[in-house]
């Protein structure tokens, strides 16, 4: 069985790489991102916590969570971040090792999980590939993913973006505890045929 982890840092690319494995190899990829947001879905018990903990602030009036003012409280306190990682990460998991259990042995998969070294999930897979690319891309591709997808009042400046990039494990770090390492500097032709090498 092989299970690729693929992780890196905020605006690196693992969408895109994840987002080319599954068109052109037909792979499964299961995305902890989105388990995230089912763990903190209206009307679960996690969603319920994180309310008690916040305030009825924390939710919309719609009942969802509000992401942007969870995100100042957490991104910029790290006892909160890792309170809050302790409530979501072990739903995370349990996502994670249901999939795995319905692989059979000769099977591929692709897990993206951004957080794979800090959540502790390294065990769930047999490989690792990290994205990267230099900094000052990584904080550009970052506002400009902010400003097309966040409502004004809602985007995050250029000293918020880095509070965010600084919370995570350098990708330093990562790509020294990882098999791969796909440089995302340049442009799309090159990052997959990084990834077109490694198949």
């Amino acid at each position: 069985m092989r299970l690729i982890g693929i992780t890196g840092g905020i605006g690196t690319g693992k969408t895109t790489v994840t987002n080319y494995i599954h068109r052109r190899y037909r792979l499964p990829v299961w995305d902890a991102d989105i388990y995230a947001r089912s763990a903190v879905a209206v009307g679960s018990p996690i969603l319920h916590t994180i309310s008690q903990r916040y305030g009825m602030d924390i939710l919309r009036p719609d009942g969802t969570l509000d992401r942007h003012r969870l995100g100042k409280i957490i991104f910029g306190n790290i006892n909160e971040r890792q309170w809050l990682e302790v409530q979501i990460h072990p739903y995370v998991r349990t996502c994670f090792e249901t999939e795995i259990e319905h692989l059979a042995p000769d099977d591929t998969a692709v897990l993206a999980i951004p957080l794979l070294f800090e959540a502790k999930m390294t065990d769930l897979v047999t490989e690792i590939w990290v994205v990267s690319c230099d900094r000052h891309t990584q904080l550009d591709r970052m506002m400009t993913r902010d400003a097309l997808t966040a409502t004004l009042p809602e985007r995050i400046d250029a000293a918020a973006a880095q509070r965010r990039i600084d919370s995570q494990m350098s990708l330093t770090d990562k790509i020294a505890l990882a098999d791969v390492n796909l440089d995302n500097s340049t442009n799309i032709t090159n990052l997959e045929a990084q990834i077109d090498r490694l198949f």
